[in-house]
């Protein structure tokens, strides 16, 4: 199993009834998808994540018709992460999750999921960093452990107008807000997005692999759709960011050049 540092072009056969043909050339770090309400642009990053959803193979999608070219180009499988941003009930297909851990909405979901995720983050993490000291090799400790206190220190800059902290003594994430302890699951609809988007790009440990977000402005302040994208690749230089959005503000800070409007991407067959 070869894994793909980044996605170079993404071929779509016969969308919409076979009138139209999608040709996507992308860019190394940040790929931001643009158009008009109904003209495709979540249709086509939900075709591309059906396709690898399984396993990640890209030798055999599991959707036909979906052709994906990377670097390298004999790589047979992508790491991969989706986020969706709405914060809706949980589906009746979730009701044991909901009822065994006390969840309400999606976004309660995927942060339950990542919390499972962030501890073995942290046994992994442990573990190298325990190899790194029997080696007598402090500095490589210290690098190992960085990329979670950086995420922390981010989440609590963020946070910080609201007097919320990362409580840094505990596995879980948990915050404190003014003598107050709470679970991610108590936290505003925008700073439960912010902090699954976050946790995702931590626990991926800086390895190459691609991010899709379908409209991850939903519920974020404008200041955090400014920021979102050079958060992200602050915590992962290696992470291939590919989004879609309606929210000028998402690119505003550098990454106007990286949008590419659908119309431009679709042929007529």
């Amino acid at each position: 199993m070869k894994h793909a540092d980044y996605i170079e072009q993404i071929e779509i056969d016969s969308l919409w009834s076979g009138k139209r043909h999608v040709v996507w050339n992308l860019d190394r770090r940040v790929n931001v998808l643009s158009g008009i309400n109904g003209v495709g642009k979540s249709t086509i990053i939900n075709k591309v994540v059906k396709s690898i959803e399984a396993d990640g193979n890209i030798a055999n999608p599991t959707l036909k018709g979906v052709h994906i070219k990377t670097s390298p180009e004999d790589a047979t499988h992508i790491r991969f992460d989706v986020i969706r941003s709405f914060d809706r009930p949980i589906v009746n297909g979730d009701m044991t999750s909901r009822m065994d851990h006390g969840l309400a909405t999606e976004l309660d979901l995927q942060l339950y999921k990542l919390q499972r995720k962030y501890l073995d983050y942290q046994v992994n993490m442990g573990n190298r960093i325990i190899e790194a000291l029997h080696h007598g090799d402090t500095q490589a400790a210290q690098a190992i452990s960085e990329p979670k206190k950086k995420f922390q220190d981010i989440i609590d800059e963020l946070f910080r107008e609201t007097a919320k902290k990362i409580v840094r003594t505990e596995n879980e994430i948990r915050f404190s807000q003014i003598g107050e302890t709470l679970l991610p699951y108590q936290l505003s609809s925008g700073e439960k997005q912010m902090l699954v988007i976050l946790l995702t790009v931590l626990v991926e440990d800086k390895q190459p692999y691609i991010l899709f977000m379908d409209e991850p402005e939903v519920s974020l302040h404008v200041d955090w759709q400014e920021r979102l994208i050079s958060i992200i690749l602050e915590m992962n230089p290696n992470v291939q960011v590919i989004l879609t959005t309606h929210s000028p503000a998402v690119i505003m800070n550098g990454w106007m050049g990286h949008v590419t409007e659908v119309n431009d991407i679709l042929i007529d067959t």
